[in-house]
C-alpha cells in the first residue's frame, strides 16, 4: 500500500515536495487554496523570477540573515547547481546575470512557476485548487499523523494522510495566497513562531522631493543607514525612487534592518541614511571630476553643467538641494559652493520614516521556530510525521535568488525526509 502524503501549499518549495514525493512512490495530494499554481513565483522578480545565485554554494550562508546556518545541509542536500540542472530537464533554459543572479532565458515567471506544477503532476501528484487546510488531525494515543482537516466549497473535509508536508509561504503578497495559514497550523501543533515581520521591503521617506524622482533607477551607488545608538550599516548597488519613497534591491537588503532600528527608535524617531552617488570616487578625485566640468562648460549655467554627472531628471533636485543659484555661470560658482556640491553627491541625505507593511514585502521574516524543526528532514521535533518547508519557516535571505533556493532545498529535504515505508508497506 503506497503512504499518502498531504502536502498544503503548491507554491515553490510545495510543488518541488509534492514531485520528489511522487517520484519515490507516494501517493501525494497537494492542498492549494486559490485556482492556480505558484502565484508569487509568477509574480516575483518582477516578473522575470530570480530563481537561484550562481556564487559558490560555500558562500551562500552569509546571505541568510535570519538563520542561514539552519540551511547548511538542506543547501548541500539540493545545490543552487542542482537547482539549475533540475529547471534545464523541465525544459527551463537558464542564464546568470550580474550578482551571479540566475534567470530563466525567456525572463518569463510563469515559466517557471509552470514547470514546477508540470514537474509535480508529470510524477504522479494530485493538486485539488480551492483547498484551504485548517488543521493537522492526529491521535490522540501517540500522535501519529492521520491527515488534514480542509475547507472546500464551504465544507470541511477530512483528507487521510501518513504525513503532512506545511508548504503556506508567510505573510507577504497575501493575493497570492500567502496569508499565515500554515503559521496557525504550526501554532496549534505546539510550535513556538516568531512574530512575522517585512524582510525584504521598500520604505517611506519624509523627503517630498523624492516624489520628483519616482522611477528613476540609479545604478552602482552606495547607501549608508545610521543605526539611533551609532550603529552603521552600509550597501552597494541598485536603488529606485517611488511615489512613496526608495525600493530597489540594496533598499530591500537594508530594510530588515532599518525595521529593527525603527522599532528600537523612540516613538516618532526616524533613520538617517546617506546616498553616495559616485562610490567610485573619493572626496578629491570627485572634486577635480567637478573642477573639470565646470572648466569645460565655464560658460554655461550651472543648472546646465550636470549633463555629464547625473541622470537629467535628478540634475534639478541636486541643484535645488545645493543652494546654488541655478542661473549662476559656471566659472563664478566658489570653492565653497563646489564643496558643497561634492559633500551632497557623496552623502545625499535621506530621512526613513517607516518600512512599507508586511503585505508589500517580498520575503516575511520570522515564523515556525527553526529551533523545533529537524534541518535534515524538516521534520517537526513537536509533531513527527509534519514537515515544513519554505518561508512558513523563520528562514529568509537577501535579494538574489537566495528566497527561492532556500524554498527549492527545504522542499527537496521534506520530500526525502519521509520514510515511505516500513514493515507493513506504508508509513505507519
Amino acid at each position: 500500500m503506497k503512504a499518502k502524503i498531504v502536502v498544503i501549499g503548491a507554491g515553490a518549495s510545495g510543488l518541488v515536495a509534492a514531485g520528489f514525493l511522487a517520484q519515490r512512490g507516494a501517493e501525494v495530494h497537494v492542498l492549494e487554496k486559490m485556482q492556480r499554481t505558484a502565484s508569487k513565483v509568477r509574480i516575483s522578480g518582477k516578473g522575470r523570477c530570480n530563481i537561484t545565485n550562481a556564487m559558490p554554494i560555500a558562500d551562500f550562508i552569509e546571505n541568510y540573515p535570519g538563520n542561514g546556518r539552519f540551511l547548511h545541509s538542506a543547501l548541500h542536500r539540493f545545490s543552487n547547481a542542482d537547482c539549475i540542472r533540475f529547471f534545464e530537464s523541465l525544459g527551463v533554459k537558464t542564464k546568470t546575470e550580474r550578482g551571479h543572479r540566475v534567470f530563466p532565458v525567456s525572463d518569463d515567471a510563469n515559466e517557471v512557476a509552470n514547470a514546477l506544477e508540470r514537474f509535480a503532476t508529470s510524477q504522479g501528484a494530485r493538486i485539488h485548487f480551492g483547498h484551504k487546510a485548517l488543521s493537522v488531525r492526529r491521535s490522540q494515543d501517540d500522535g501519529r499523523v492521520l491527515g488534514v482537516v480542509s475547507l472546500h466549497d464551504g465544507r470541511k473535509e477530512h483528507i487521510d494522510a501518513n504525513a503532512v508536508i506545511v508548504a503556506t509561504g508567510g505573510l507577504s503578497y497575501p493575493g497570492t495566497g500567502s496569508t499565515g495559514d500554515g503559521l496557525g497550523i504550526a501554532r496549534e501543533l505546539g510550535h513556538r513562531i516568531i512574530t512575522p515581520r517585512p524582510a525584504l521591503v521598500p520604505v517611506r521617506v519624509t523627503e517630498e522631493w523624492t516624489k520628483e524622482l519616482s522611477g528613476l533607477t540609479l545604478r552602482n551607488v552606495g547607501l549608508t543607514v545610521l543605526g539611533p545608538e551609532g550603529g552603521q550599516k552600509d550597501y552597494f548597488g541598485e536603488l529606485m525612487f517611488a511615489h512613496f519613497g526608495l525600493t530597489g534591491p540594496i533598499v530591500l537588503t537594508a530594510s530588515e534592518q532599518i525595521g529593527i532600528w525603527l522599532t528600537q527608535s523612540e516613538s516618532g524617531a526616524h533613520v538617517q541614511a546617506y546616498l553616495d552617488l559616485k562610490p567610485a570616487l573619493s572626496d578629491d578625485q570627485l572634486d577635480n571630476r567637478l573642477l573639470r566640468d565646470f572648466e569645460t562648460f565655464s560658460r554655461k549655467q550651472f543648472r546646465n553643467s550636470l549633463d555629464d554627472l547625473l541622470p537629467k531628471s535628478l540634475i534639478p533636485v541636486i541643484v535645488r538641494l545645493s543652494g546654488i543659484p541655478p542661473e549662476k555661470v559656471c566659472h563664478q560658482i566658489t570653492r565653497e559652493e563646489r564643496q558643497t556640491l561634492r559633500k551632497l553627491l557623496k552623502g545625499l541625505p535621506l530621512t526613513i520614516s517607516s518600512t512599507l507593511p508586511i503585505a508589500a514585502a517580498i520575503v516575511t521574516a520570522g515564523g515556525v521556530d527553526v529551533r523545533e524543526i529537524d534541518p535534515r528532514k524538516m521534520e517537526s521535533k513537536k509533531a513527527p510525521g509534519v514537515y515544513f518547508c519554505g518561508e512558513v519557516l523563520d528562514i529568509h535571505g537577501v535579494t538574489g535568488g537566495f528566497n527561492l533556493q532556500a524554498a527549492f532545498s527545504t522542499g527537496y529535504c521534506a520530500s526525502q525526509g519521509i520514510e515511505l515505508q516500513d514493515g507493513r508497506g506504508y508509513l505507519g
